[in-house]
Parts: structure tokens; C-alpha cells; sequence
């Protein structure tokens, strides 16, 4: 009896033990629930671009590399201090070896005076130099932007690829749902059925591969940003959809010549060509060198000034060399970067024209689509799909009206991407955001 009891109560005293450590013993944390992504607009892509691509930033270095050789080049010559001496004696004096007893130390300095104003045609050529690099800068940023602006408008478009593979699969669920109902009444076969149901893997696939799209034009952007977050950290918002207010080509073209950087370029390398010129010819100029020195000794014409001073005039005799290779080699310069200036004057026509007629085209696509197609192919599906839950369509013609409308809608969500990127191109045509 007593073993009996002190069995049970052994018994009963480890379950209560071991509820006394689940109830103490820790429980697990909670996990966070992820935070939401990043969401940014094209204003911040682009505040964000500017400030942390490596190529802009390798650009703006090159300024200020241009910036220092203004100093170079505004630089004056150096004088230059020679230091003689003299009397110093090879052989002894009276029989006593004294050999600079009657040395004598003469300082002088000489200063290159330049004439026909070379110093300041060096730092103008200079500074005109600078000015074509910020111009070369700005362009290449130009053509960064629109780089950036393309894979802005294809994150926006594989979203909406996404969102609209998302509506046609829970559409068709609830078509499923509907025909499940209806195949359990006996209203349609087992093989209608059967062809409903395996229609549902093209709508999954169709969002898989949007999925994996937007994760790859996601992937590209970060790139382009040298931002290494994970993708699902990341995301952005914009406007995707399209504006009729276009402007008349002319007014493009006068706000391209005002506006884009590798024509202002153009313009500069011509001004500092002919600057250059003038330089080479200045440089054919001679340039005297005064020379002023001091010594302690008599001088001939009067011995008894021991300290005399004494002052020379260099004046280099340009017979052979008058530069006039560097001259002509100029001069040639200043036509080749003129023809460059209208050859660069050109191509801003050609890229606006052609940006101005892609952009048309896509507008004259999308008007008809918005005010009519879209309509059409909902009033054609759901009409079909009427038809045939009430017995006066087959499952064929349903079908079909389904795989038209999925096309009506994916080629308008790429018509309005293929509209963004044909203006990003307009835009970089003519130098800034013209279209927004």
C-alpha cells in the first residue's frame, strides 16, 4: 500500500515538475515581420543617382583636374639666381699656397619677361578648356539619365505587367469556382472542365515570368545606382500612363540648340581652338631675359669701385623657329572643330526628329486603345463568357475571347512603356525633361 503510494505520488510530483518548467522555461521570440520596402520616386532615383554613381563622380574629379591646370597655366616664370665665382689661383702666391685669397663670389638673377600676353592667352585657353569639360561632363550625364530614366520606366512597366497577371489569374479562379459549381450541377462535362483547369497554368506562368521580369528591372536600376540593397528592400512609384500635350517639333529643336550639352561643347572646343591659335602666334614672339648682378671687385674702367653692379639683356633670335608649325597646325584645328560644331549641330536635329516621330507614333497607338480596344476586348469577353455559362458559345470561342483580351491589355502596358521610353528619348534629345 505505502509502495503504491509513494509511487503515485512520485508520479504525480514529475508532471508537476515538468509544468513548472514549461511554465518558466523562455518561449521563443516572436520574428519581426519584414519591414516594408523602400519606396522611391524618379526625383529620388535621380537626387540619388547624382550623388553616388561612380562614373559621375569619376566626371566631376575630371573638372576639377581641368580647374588645377588654370592654376598651371596662369603661372609666371620663375627667375633664376646664378651664383659665379672668380680669382680663385692655380698656382702658388709668392711661394705661400693661398688658392682663394683673391676669390670674389658674384650673385646675380635673371627674370623671362613675356610678351604679346601669353600668360593670360595660356590661362584663357585654359579656362576655356574647363568650360568644354563641364559641357563634355553634363553630356555624359545626359546620356546616364536616360540610361537610368529606361530602367525607371521598365521597373514601372513590369509592375504593371505583374498587376495585370495578378487580375487575370483571379479572374480566372473565379471563373474555375463558377465552372466547378456548374460541373457539379451536371451543366458542362468533365472534359470543359478538364481544358478550364489547365488553361489556369498559362495565366500562372504568365505571372511568374512578370515576377521574375520586375526582380530583374529592379536588379538593373540598383545597378545603375550603385546601391547594393536587396531587391525585395527596393521598390519605386510613378506615373504609368500617358499625356497628349505635345509641342510643335520647331519649338524642340530651338530648345534643343539652347539646351544640349555636347553642341555647347562643340561651340567651346571651337573658341578655344582659335584661342590656341593666338597663343602659337604669341608664342612666335621673342621673349628678352634681364639679368642684374652684383660683384666685389675693381672694375677696369674704375679700379678703385670695388662694388660694382652690373646688368645684361638676352634677346633670343627667332630666325629659323618661329613656331609657324604650331601655327598652322592651329589654324587647321580651328576648321576641324568648326566642321565638328556643325556635324554636332546636326545630329541634335537628326535625335530630336527621330525621338519626336517615335513618340507620335506611339501616341497615334495609344489614342484608339484608350477610347476604344480596351472597352471592346472587356465587352467581348464578358459577353463570350455570358454566352457560353448560358449554352450559346462554346468553350473554344471563350477561350479565344480570353486569349484576345490578355493581348488587348499586355500590348497596352507595353505600348505605355514603349510611350515613357520614347519620351525619356525625347528628353535626352533635346537636353532636359521636356515631358516629365
Amino acid at each position: 500500500m505505502r509502495s503504491r503510494f509513494s509511487k503515485t505520488f512520485g508520479a504525480a510530483l514529475a508532471f508537476a515538475t515538468i509544468g513548472l518548467f514549461a511554465q518558466v522555461a523562455p518561449q521563443p521570440a516572436p520574428q519581426a515581420a519584414p519591414s516594408p520596402p523602400t519606396v522611391w520616386t524618379w526625383d529620388t532615383v535621380k537626387d540619388n543617382f547624382r550623388l553616388n554613381n561612380p562614373t559621375l563622380q569619376a566626371n566631376q574629379l575630371n573638372i576639377d583636374e581641368l580647374k588645377a591646370q588654370e592654376i598651371t597655366a596662369h603661372l609666371r616664370p620663375n627667375p633664376d639666381f646664378t651664383l659665379s665665382a672668380d680669382g680663385t689661383q692655380i698656382a702658388p702666391s709668392h711661394g705661400v699656397w693661398q688658392p682663394f685669397a683673391g676669390t670674389f663670389i658674384s650673385p646675380g638673377v635673371s627674370q623671362l619677361f613675356e610678351r604679346r600676353n601669353k600668360r593670360n592667352l595660356r590661362y584663357q585657353a585654359a579656362k576655356e578648356g574647363t568650360a568644354v569639360g563641364v559641357a563634355q561632363t553634363a553630356d555624359a550625364e545626359r546620356t546616364l539619365l536616360f540610361n537610368l530614366r529606361t530602367a525607371f520606366v521598365g521597373v514601372l512597366q513590369a509592375k504593371a505587367v505583374v498587376n495585370l497577371a495578378q487580375q487575370n489569374l483571379e479572374y480566372y479562379d473565379k471563373l474555375l469556382k463558377v465552372s466547378r459549381d456548374r460541373y457539379d450541377a451536371g451543366d458542362i462535362a468533365q472534359i470543359d472542365l478538364d481544358r478550364l483547369e489547365l488553361q489556369r497554368l498559362q495565366y500562372e506562368s504568365d505571372l511568374q515570368t512578370a515576377i521574375v521580369n520586375l526582380r530583374t528591372s529592379k536588379i538593373n536600376l540598383l545597378a545603375l545606382l550603385d546601391d547594393r540593397r536587396p531587391v525585395d528592400s527596393f521598390d519605386v512609384q510613378g506615373v504609368f500612363d500617358f499625356t497628349e500635350d505635345l509641342q510643335a517639333l520647331d519649338d524642340y529643336r530651338k530648345e534643343a540648340l539652347d539646351t544640349r550639352p555636347d553642341l555647347r561643347a562643340a561651340v567651346l572646343s571651337v573658341k578655344q581652338a582659335e584661342t590656341n591659335y593666338q597663343l602659337s602666334v604669341a608664342d612666335g614672339s621673342t621673349d628678352p631675359t634681364i639679368e642684374v648682378w652684383y660683384t666685389h671687385n675693381g672694375s677696369f674702367n674704375n679700379p678703385d669701385a670695388l662694388n660694382t653692379l652690373g646688368a645684361s639683356v638676352s634677346i633670343p633670335l627667332r630666325i629659323f623657329d618661329t613656331n609657324q608649325g604650331e601655327k598652322l597646325r592651329t589654324k587647321i584645328d580651328v576648321n576641324r572643330n568648326e566642321k565638328l560644331r556643325r556635324a554636332a549641330e546636326t545630329q541634335v536635329y537628326s535625335d530630336v526628329d527621330s525621338a519626336y516621330a517615335t513618340l507620335n507614333s506611339n501616341l497615334v497607338l495609344l489614342r484608339p486603345y484608350k477610347q476604344k480596344y480596351l472597352a471592346q476586348a472587356v465587352r467581348v469577353r464578358d459577353t463570350i463568357l455570358f454566352s457560353y455559362q448560358h449554352g450559346g458559345a462554346s468553350l473554344l470561342d471563350f477561350l479565344n475571347a480570353e486569349s484576345d483580351y490578355r493581348t488587348v491589355e499586355l500590348s497596352y502596358v507595353n505600348l505605355v512603356g514603349s510611350y515613357l521610353t520614347a519620351a525619356a528619348q525625347l528628353n535626352q534629345a533635346v537636353g532636359r525633361e521636356v515631358i516629365p
